[in-house]
């Protein structure tokens, strides 16, 4: 995320600082991905060192992901997502859960990396009974993402808003907070949100973080458990609510369906429009 909006809905040609280290870029490295530089490799290896437990955490956070996307193809019944702050694509990105549950789920992914948004080209195809699409924007340029989403999605209709460890990166709680208000205004009576996001409850995995916005990397910035939840005041929460993410709706053979501490630090939870 940088300082200054994208155009919105651009897809830019490539510029990218290797010598920087990138969020998305080091959480691909830890789960396992390719697509990272040598400044991304010392920083996640700086914080390996004073959180070990990262790398498991990513892992919680992505099965996460698919379970949220799961639930709202599925029990919700919901066609529509706009998944902001995308990352780099993995396995399971959000379209490929919602159109194996619905084929005809249209999505629409934000993001303003270079990087990421090249990969998103290349890889994040749709079905051919829904539609994909990809929006270059900063989160907090909430109007025009709402506007490129339109082209895509029908607003008039439900939508699930995706902001997956996105609104850690805006500096202000006040202004994360109403990042969420503007994008969820845009959005009708049915919609629902789903967020996850690191929280204060484990002292390493503050310490780490401490060094790591030390390292030149865009800030990433925890919340108390409470502050997560804010984001989902005035929803109707789906049960169990905010939690460890490894807590929300875990599948039978979900490898962290008994999270340590550490793997508690990271929390999630849907709420829906009434």
């Amino acid at each position: 995320m940088t300082d200054e909006p994208s155009a919105p809905g651009a897809h830019p040609s490539p510029t990218i600082d290797a010598s920087v280290p990138h969020s998305a870029r080091i959480w691909t490295y830890w789960l396992g991905g390719k697509d990272h530089f040598d400044a991304d490799r010392a920083a996640g290896d700086s914080f390996l060192e004073t959180f070990p437990g990262i790398a498991e955490l990513a892992r919680t956070g992505r099965y996460f992901l698919g379970r949220a996307v799961r639930h709202l193809a599925g029990e919700a019944g919901i066609r529509q997502f706009l998944d902001v702050g995308t990352g780099l694509p993995t396995v399971d990105n959000t379209h490929e859960v919602a159109q194996r549950v619905a084929p005809d789920s249209r999505i629409v992914y934000v993001d303003n990396d270079p990087l990421v948004l090249v990969h998103a080209q290349a890889l994040l195809t749709s079905s051919p009974e829904g539609a994909t699409d990809y929006i270059s924007a900063d989160v907090r340029d909430t109007d025009a993402i709402l506007e490129a989403a339109a082209r895509t999605l029908d607003l008039s209709r439900p939508v699930g808003l995706m902001l997956m460890g996105i609104l850690a990166h805006v500096d202000s709680y006040d202004e994360a907070r109403s990042v969420v208000r503007r994008l969820m205004d845009g959005l009708p009576s049915g919609s629902y949100l789903a967020v996850r996001d690191g929280s204060t409850t484990d002292e390493a995995y503050a310490r780490a973080m401490e060094q790591y916005n030390a390292s030149g990397a865009v800030p990433y910035h925890l919340r108390t458990p409470e502050e997560i939840a804010g984001f989902l005041d005035g929803l109707d929460l789906v049960p169990p609510g905010v939690v460890p993410c490894p807590r929300w709706r875990p599948d039978a053979a979900d490898p962290f369906a008994s999270p340590s501490s550490a793997e508690s630090a990271l929390l999630g939870g849907i709420g829906r429009k009434p």
